[in-house]
């Protein structure tokens, strides 16, 4: 089990495993909060916040991008959709070591949402 949190910490993720990959997406919100999306089926993501998050959502509104209502950290996202079973944890709320040992795919989510190393 690895942890990770917010800065002020309150928002916490006990989460099943460390991540093998993890996306950087260069569409317009991911780019401008400079986050590395580890993905995680939602029954291994424990998500403790006492006192709620806040959330956005935006285009086609099927995902919540979860944020701390204190220190404003994006913690991750999850589907609308219940039966979508993928989320997606902040991979830089967890240790650094966590995030070197993954390999960084490169996600054009701005325009083909394509990964950009299949491309190559």
């Amino acid at each position: 089990m690895i942890q990770a949190s917010c800065h002020c910490g309150a928002i916490k993720l006990n989460i099943t495993g460390a991540p093998t990959e993890l996306t950087d997406c260069n569409c317009s919100f991911c780019r401008r909060f400079g986050v590395l999306w580890a993905y995680y089926a939602p029954t291994q993501v424990q998500i403790t916040a006492p006192a709620g998050t806040d959330f956005y959502m935006w285009g086609d509104k099927s995902i919540k991008f979860h944020r701390c209502k204190t220190c404003g950290c994006l913690s991750h996202w999850q589907a609308v959709d219940p039966a979508r079973d993928n989320m997606g944890v902040n991979a830089r709320l967890m240790e650094p070591g966590l995030m070197r040992q993954a390999k960084i795919r490169y996600l054009d989510g701005a325009v083909t949402e394509e990964y950009l190393d299949e491309l190559d």
